[in-house]
């Protein structure tokens, strides 16, 4: 998207912000060495990636909120949780190059700990939300986000990182 600085009269493009929430957990059935588990959500009926697993809490920063505000804000929405311990994972600056609409800045974060049951709340958005060993991710899977997961499983997931460039 694109908009007229009052300042300059130039044209600048407008990057949208979006907070991602990765719940993690140890496996707490950990018979076979797999470890720390995400929970991941099937998304349909968004427009977006649909039948594609992604974070089970993510969504667009609004407007005066921080990118913390909308990680645990989204987590309330998404998966009916409060009082998270978010961990920074990464910022990623993405593009898909076609439509400036795709000019992204996403805040990922972490969190091990919250208050409630993770659940389903928006049943028309979410097909089926479940945990998945970090070494063992279904597919399909939000390209950018697999991204991120590979490096969490790593452990050398870069402060800044870049998709579609």
């Amino acid at each position: 998207m694109t908009v007229q600085d009052p300042a300059t009269g130039k044209t600048r493009f407008v990057v949208v912000p979006a907070s991602y929430v990765f719940l993690l957990r140890e496996d707490p059935d950990d018979t076979d060495g797999t470890g720390t588990e995400v929970l991941l959500q099937l998304r349909q009926n968004t427009g977006y990636m649909d039948a594609h697993w992604a974070a089970a809490a993510a969504g667009h920063v609004e407007r005066g909120e921080t990118a913390e505000a909308a990680a645990h804000r989204e987590a309330l929405e998404e998966v009916g949780v409060t009082g998270l311990d978010l961990v920074f994972a990464t910022a990623m600056q993405r593009t898909a190059h076609d439509l400036p609409i795709d000019e992204r800045i996403d805040f990922f974060f972490t969190a091990r700990s919250w208050s409630g049951e993770p659940r389903i709340v928006e049943p028309a958005k979410c097909a089926d939300l479940r945990w998945f060993p970090l070494s063992a991710l279904p597919d399909p899977l939000v390209p950018h986000e697999a991204v991120v997961l590979a490096g969490l499983r790593r452990g050398d997931l870069p402060a800044l990182s870049h998709h579609g460039f």
